[in-house]
């Protein structure tokens, strides 16, 4: 028979990148008394990764529990970049609701859209939270209108129509249930949640399921299953079957080992859970997203989502270049492949395929900024690869067309630079689909745009905003192959020897274009030293040195004024790299290089190309 679990509440925060739903975690569990009075305690407490602290962005769920008035809230912080869709699909399964948090002066924004769309397709309830009510230039009433339209486009019930407001700033700690009235606490939201959200409710005589609906990783313990018990209960050293949706001959018989539920930021070991606990299990080495763990005598799967297919990929290869090794710890083809494989213990959107060389892993992942995390990851853990240029991931439809992946893009740019958008977007076979305004007297264009063509796009579109531009895309399914586009139309400058870069070499060079490298560089021939003005690639010889005579010293040298070498992120990096050049990562460098690192040979295959 189906009962309650009155004492809990299951609940995930989604929202748009950066409207304030790590902060707003971070107040909750602030107020719940989940810290000690003079603990201190670091801003965005959620965001452990570095990348996530230093981007100010979540990459991956996390699992929190808050106590209040005598009810757990299990609360899910999840990501808001579109790359990390995978993440917020799966969560959503663990929740009985969800707050929808919007930036009181934005309003909904394109990925607003996005994780709403999820939560009503599971007709979740939804509580919006109306954030940074603070601000100087906050429209609360506007917003609440917006929001509202958005849940219409939606198509959403009138239960979902009916949903609570809250108005909060979470850095200023306080939520209020009017826009006009500013509160003291939290205890609004909290009231809330409580009120509105349903509980979780199963059979606890039934037998046992709980649907894996995230996967952590620990070095000590292994893969870690997180994930909800909808029926029965689950204890220690009992025996389940894994079963999976998608994969009905998948049977397993395993035991549980260890059994976890959250408290505050905290793993608490328990010796059993029942119907509505978010718990987490550990013992069980090849568990995956999507597995249900049920009772021996009623293998009966949970049906789940099939994660998002990848639509983007890349090489990693084994780097071979002339200054290989000598930066990395990590650097053979085995650690290459090693660290790539462990990486899907945790990423369920990427996917790793060996190829014919041992020295290369096609790599798969849902768009630039995924695979960029990784390898900036990986970096920091001491690895040494080359990277290629990203590649969007074709299908054939039944009649052998070529499909490819399809995204809308959102641009809110100042009226000024809405014509320069829309002719370079156009270039990279961009659709204008609308043209409207935005808030904050912004123009919004919204564009149907090959995946492809946003590839190396963002740089550019800071450098035509003048930083004033915001740029947000949606995966929107496979279209048909709109033709070829043309990435980049400057050429690189390349070295044509090995040695070190001098200033009388670099002078020269800075004539041709600009340069990504100072004096005294390591250089190697092929290796890309800089941006031409022209489409076409030139060699320069930066290691050379002038000729001394008695009229001439060496100090003359100095008189020559060098322009201040153009830096790239990794991000730019890869943006810039064309189909013929390798990106070179190591725990202190990026270099480009050309594929075909010597003249005569890529000049030959150039020829080869063009017949």
């Amino acid at each position: 028979m189906l009962q309650k679990r009155e004492d809990i509440r299951n609940v995930a925060i989604i929202a748009h990148v950066d409207h304030g739903k790590t902060t707003l975690v971070d107040e909750l569990l602030k107020q719940s008394g989940v810290f000690r009075e003079n603990q201190e305690v670091a801003e965005r407490v959620m965001d452990s990764n570095d990348i996530e602290r230093e981007r100010g962005i979540t990459i991956l769920s996390k699992n929190t529990a808050v106590s209040y008035k005598g009810t757990k809230i299990n609360i899910i912080d999840t990501p808001g970049h579109a790359d990390f869709g995978g993440e917020v699909e799966r969560v959503l399964k663990m929740v009985n609701g969800v707050i929808l948090v919007v930036d009181a002066f934005e309003g909904p924004m394109p990925q607003t859209r996005f994780v709403l769309t999820k939560a009503m397709e599971l007709k979740l309830p939804v509580i919006v939270c109306v954030n940074k009510i603070d601000r100087p230039e906050a429209r609360p009433t506007e917003v609440v209108d917006e929001v509202l339209e958005l849940f219409l486009e939606l198509d959403a019930t009138d239960e979902q129509l009916d949903c609570p407001f809250v108005f909060a700033s979470a850095k200023g700690g306080f939520a209020s249930l009017d826009a006009n009235v500013k509160g003291t606490d939290m205890a609004p939201l909290f009231d809330t949640i409580i009120n509105y959200i349903p509980c979780p409710e199963g059979d606890p005589d039934a037998g046992t399921q709980l649907l894996i609906s995230t996967i952590d990783y620990n070095e000590y313990v292994g893969r870690i299953g997180v994930g909800k018990v909808d029926n029965g209960k689950v204890f220690v050293n009992q025996e389940v079957v894994i079963v999976n949706h998608h994969e009905p001959d998948k049977q397993k018989k395993v035991k549980i080992s260890k059994l976890y539920e959250f408290d505050g930021l905290k793993k608490v070991e328990v010796k059993e859970a029942t119907i509505g606990s978010i718990v987490a299990i550990s013992g069980i080495s090849d568990i995956k997203i999507g597995d249900t763990l049920c009772s021996v005598d009623a293998p009966n799967p949970i049906p789940f989502q099939k994660i998002s297919e990848p639509t983007i990929s890349m090489d990693f290869i084994v780097n071979d270049s002339p200054l290989a090794g000598l930066e990395g710890k990590f650097v053979t083809s085995r650690h290459l492949r090693d660290r790539l494989f462990r990486e899907l213990n945790t990423d369920v959107s990427l996917r790793v395929e060996e190829t014919d060389s041992t020295d290369r892993f096609k790599v798969s992942g849902r768009g630039e900024l995924h695979l960029s995390v990784l390898i900036e990851n990986m970096r920091r853990e001491g690895f040494e690869f080359a990277v290629s240029k990203a590649e969007v991931l074709y299908k054939k439809d039944e009649k052998g067309k070529t499909l490819e992946p399809m995204e809308i893009a959102y641009v809110d740019v100042p009226e000024e630079y809405s014509g320069t958008i829309i002719e370079k977007l156009s270039q990279r076979k961009g659709e204008l689909k609308e043209m409207g305004h935005a808030s904050g007297g912004f123009t919004r264009l919204i564009f149907s745009i090959p995946s492809r063509g946003l590839i190396g796009y963002r740089g550019d579109f800071l450098t035509d905003t003048k930083g004033n531009g915001i740029l947000n895309t949606i995966f929107d399914g496979y279209g048909p192959y709109k033709g070829d586009i043309a990435y980049r139309s400057q050429g690189s400058l390349i070295a044509f020897e090995n040695g070190e870069a001098v200033t009388y070499g670099l002078f020269n060079a800075q004539e041709r274009g600009t340069l990504f490298i100072g004096p005294g560089e390591k250089v190697y021939s092929g290796m890309v030293i800089g941006q031409t003005g022209k489409s076409e690639d030139v060699e320069v010889n930066v290691c050379k040195k002038k000729q001394l005579t008695n009229t001439r010293s060496s100090s003359a040298d100095e008189a020559l004024r060098l322009s201040p070498p153009k830096i790239l992120s990794l991000e730019q990096a890869l943006d810039f790299i064309d189909t013929d050049e390798l990106l070179e990562v190591t725990p202190t460098k990026l270099r480009i290089r050309k594929k075909i690192l010597d003249s005569l040979l890529r000049k030959r295959s150039g020829f080869k190309k063009n017949q």
